[in-house]
């Protein structure tokens, strides 16, 4: 059995210090095996039981796997325009894309729902702590604001340079709503249970949920979604490592043979990354795809090697700060790699 590296057990170590109520989690897969350990501020504990974790973000690779099964099915084309499924939208006007919604390139900013004012307030609440950091979700959005920040924020018929957007991806899960003409919550509750077959995850949060704390060590609750936010499907779901270790498995083995369509580049990300439908790929080995999350209180990341058949995941309820859930994750996952080709 492939154990933790030393350096990412220092920085696991490095990550719990402090934090009083901490469960990080922390798992891999490779080949048909799954490992799954937590630790708290003493080191590693019990691993029975199953937390389940707002894993933010990662909600995003959700959406955008519904919206390849639907292009897998004819229900809509990735060259749709999103004017095609708002009909409430006014006529004559340039809208993006699916495809540039799915690959942050549509020119959306990034502080959108929220203005410059509101998303530097969130942006401070979350580097310095509040109590009100999870209880109080600052991602809101009805119909109504949703219809006029996209007219309001007049776009060109361009490929922007990438600026990560929750408003872009929850476009697309508002189309897909309205494709399967039963809105996204309840679309996307089919589609993780009923498709993917994971049990332990779901919209919004149940009552397994651990609560979030900030950098003080607060009780911060969990952020509170529902089926009339639109921005649910940028960062609503809530899982366990288990669940999302077999959202691995289901990825690397494309069962679901449409889920290759998301792993595929369909555009320029950053210096490090590439862009898939959701995902993003690692620039130097497009076979390496990954996601981060964040939530109030909560840290998220998953990263999956298809070549080798390897996955991590880490997940936290307290928000780490300093991308220490991707350094985490991701120095797992190449002392994962590594070892598969020592053992070649």
């Amino acid at each position: 059995m492939i154990e933790i590296s030393d350096e990412t057990l220092r920085l696991i170590n490095k990550t719990c210090k402090g934090k009083k109520h901490l469960k990080l989690t922390v798992g891999y897969l490779t080949d048909n095996q799954s490992i799954i350990k937590v630790y708290n501020e003493s080191g590693e504990i019990d691993s029975s039981k199953r937390y389940h974790y707002e894993i933010g973000s990662i909600t995003k690779t959700f959406t955008v796997s519904l919206l390849s099964k639907y292009i897998f099915e004819n229900k809509v084309s990735l060259n749709d325009s999103i004017q095609k499924y708002i009909k409430e939208l006014k006529e004559d006007t340039y809208y993006p894309t699916l495809l540039r919604l799915a690959t942050h390139s549509s020119g959306y900013s990034g502080s959108l729902p929220l203005n410059k004012r509101e998303y530097f307030k969130m942006f401070l609440g979350l580097i310095f702590g509040g109590r009100d950091l999870n209880k109080n979700n600052p991602l809101h959005m009805d119909f109504n604001k949703m219809k006029m920040l996209i007219e309001r924020n007049r776009l060109k018929e361009i490929d922007y340079s990438w600026k990560y957007s929750n408003f872009g991806i929850s476009l697309i899960g508002y189309v897909l709503g309205m494709v399967s003409g039963k809105g996204y919550w309840d679309t996307m509750g089919d589609f993780l249970h009923n498709e993917l077959g994971l049990n332990d995850t779901c919209l919004g949060i149940s009552n397994n949920n651990l609560h979030g704390y900030d950098r003080k060590n607060n009780d911060c609750g969990n952020w509170q979604w529902d089926k009339e936010n639109f921005i649910s499907p940028a960062g609503a779901v809530s899982s366990t490592a288990d669940d999302l270790l077999k959202y691995a498995k289901i990825n690397m083995d494309e069962d679901k043979p449409y889920l290759s369509f998301c792993h595929e580049k369909h555009g320029n990300g950053t210096k490090k990354f590439d862009m898939g439908l959701g995902w993003l790929l690692l620039k130097k080995d497009n076979n390496v795809m990954l996601h981060g999350g964040g939530t109030g209180c909560f840290s998220s990341f998953l990263g999956v090697d298809k070549e080798k058949n390897v996955a991590s995941v880490v997940l936290a309820n307290y928000r780490l700060g300093r991308n220490n859930d991707e350094h985490i994750g991701m120095s797992l996952l190449e002392s994962l790699r590594k070892s598969k080709d020592v053992y070649k």
